[in-house]
């Protein structure tokens, strides 16, 4: 009984503020482990990480988690196969949002146990023999961290224990895969429901920036805006200059020429490869300003239609509620000038979604589109026939 009494608050002895500090920093490590190893370096292959930092990872995502590698890689790389479609292993759009944050690690367990999706999907990930023999058992990695915690924080080791193991099913499984597909805002226009949540980064190491993710999955950076946070993108940074990681990837910028000129096939595949900062441009250089010549002076009304019309273009027309298409079919009805704008965005969308054409097919499309933008009369139109015009040529790789 004395012995109990003495270790009661294990062998650290902390203070409460120790604890805390402790506590928040386990999780952090959690987070960061998931976003860098499970995600960026073995789902999406947009970093090397050194093989030290792989096994530290793995471990701790083993104790932490009790998921496997192959397992997290196949479910989340499904996700992004069949994005917001029957199929999807966790889309609020599916599955409602509610179920999603309350149920989030189930459905992905649901998933994880099928073969086909495993075997399909998570091909290239660990399979030596610590991943068959050691981390592929669960429970046994939970139970490691169990004791671990009670030797080192006593009793206080509990709680510890249980912040650490809800991490991944509250920020990673919940938040992430719930709210993020769901609420926020949205910097590209992909073919999904994908969002942002900045400023929660801090908490979830730039997994809440969820789609700039989706515009660029291979990228190993996720912030694209001054004001947004990546922490693994910090970290990733740090381990880079220690030798400890490999940035193989990042968004691409578009690369501008001083002066337009006749696009040849290079500038088309630079154009396709820069289609999300593309789209983005077209809405608020071209339908955001036509918008604002249609509605006439700014008063409070035009304001709120203006936030709307914003809001609206950014999601694809297939993701949007029936209320939120009406709306936005009254927009484009009642202002002629963003009917034109957006017939000619359609026009230029199929310059990237029409994979079946040939090279010289789609550059003469794309000269076209842009000779008409120039005769439209449009000053929007024009301006940006000239920015397209501007793309830097991106040579054919062997």
């Amino acid at each position: 009984m004395q012995f109990l009494l003495e270790y009661q608050h294990g062998l650290l002895d902390l203070s409460f503020l120790g604890y805390v500090l402790t506590t928040l920093g386990f999780m952090h490590i959690t987070m960061i482990g998931i976003t860098l190893y499970y995600h960026r370096d073995q789902a999406h292959r947009s970093v090397d990480l050194h093989p030290a930092l792989r096994h530290f990872f793995r471990f701790w995502l083993w104790m932490n988690t009790g998921a496997s590698t192959r397992e997290w890689v196949a479910v989340h790389r499904k996700h992004h196969a069949m994005c917001e479609r029957e199929g999807d292993p966790h889309s609020p759009r599916m599955f409602g949002l509610k179920k999603v944050l309350l149920e989030g690690a189930e459905l992905y367990q649901a998933e994880a146990n099928k073969p086909e999706t495993r075997e399909k999907y998570g091909r290239g990930t660990p399979d030596d023999w610590l991943e068959r023999k050691v981390y592929r058992l669960r429970y046994s990695g939970i139970f490691v961290l169990v004791l671990i915690n009670l030797v080192l924080f006593g009793a206080p080791g509990i709680i510890i224990t249980a912040c650490q193991l809800i991490t991944m099913p509250l920020l990673a499984a919940g938040v992430i895969n719930g709210l993020c597909h769901a609420k926020g805002y949205r910097n590209f226009e992909t073919d999904d429901v994908s969002t942002n949540l900045w400023p929660i980064g801090i908490f979830v190491a730039g997994e809440e920036l969820h789609n700039n993710h989706h515009a660029f999955p291979s990228s190993a950076k996720f912030s694209c805006r001054p004001w947004e946070v990546d922490m693994g993108w910090l970290h990733l940074r740090v381990f880079s200059a220690l030798g400890l990681a490999k940035i193989k990837r990042v968004a691409p910028v578009p690369e501008m020429n001083l002066e337009p000129s006749t696009p040849d096939v290079d500038a088309l595949r630079a154009i396709i490869v820069n289609r999300m900062h593309v789209l983005r441009h077209y809405t608020h250089s071209v339908i955001l300003p036509a918008l604002r010549r249609d509605l006439g002076g700014p008063d409070q009304k035009n304001s709120v239609i203006i936030r709307q019309a914003k809001k609206l273009l950014t999601w694809h027309p297939g993701m949007l509620d029936e209320i939120s298409k009406q709306r936005l079919l009254e927009i484009v009805e009642g202002y002629p000038s963003v009917q034109t704008v957006l017939a000619f965005r359609n026009e230029l969308k199929d310059l990237w979604e029409g994979s079946h054409s040939s090279n010289e097919s789609l550059l003469a499309d794309l000269r076209n589109w842009c000779a008409k933008a120039e005769v439209s009369g449009n000053k929007g139109l024009q301006e940006f026939s000239s920015y397209l015009q501007s793309f830097r040529s991106i040579p054919a790789t062997a």
